[in-house]
């Protein structure tokens, strides 16, 4: 389970679609959109999200070591940063599960900030705990996670 929500090969996606996911959430505002078109634009926008940064990723490569496009190429940088995708995917589970249970939109869309936070907190955690850090630096490897965070937080805030 830790491999498919940290894989190896990009963790830095996922804790980018982690951190993508709260910042739109954030914004949402729960008083115009239906559950249905709050899930639906925030998995659109994981996915645009997802295509635009593996295509950035591609057309760089390809614009600094003069490489025509393939679709080796294009299938590589969609694989690598499928891990965007899989940050996003916590927050849209708690989105899901406080609608399947019948929870208030904004109760909703609140569960699923705060699972960014958890997110957060725990990656800097298991981060401090793979590099046997003393428990000062593990306390501020929290910490930092925490700050992060406590960030998309405050965009709520500051949107609402």
């Amino acid at each position: 389970m830790a491999e498919w929500v940290l894989p190896a090969n990009n963790p830095s996606g996922v804790i980018y679609g982690t951190i993508m996911m709260g910042a739109l959430l954030a914004a949402e505002s729960g008083r115009k959109e239906t559950y249905l078109e709050t899930f639906a634009s925030a998995v659109i926008a994981a996915w645009l999200y997802w295509l635009a940064h593996a295509y950035a990723t591609v057309l760089g490569r390809r614009l600094s070591a003069h490489e025509p496009l393939t679709l080796g190429g294009l299938a590589r940088g969609l694989l690598h940063d499928w891990s965007l995708i899989r940050g996003a995917a916590v927050p849209l589970l708690a989105l899901l599960l406080a609608w399947a249970t019948g929870a208030a939109q904004q109760t909703a869309v609140d569960a699923a900030l705060y699972s960014v936070v958890a997110s957060l907190v725990l990656f800097e955690l298991l981060a401090g705990i793979l590099t046997r850090a003393a428990r000062a630096e593990l306390a501020l490897d929290v910490g930092v996670g925490l700050t992060m965070g406590l960030g998309v937080l405050a965009l709520q805030i500051v949107l609402h």
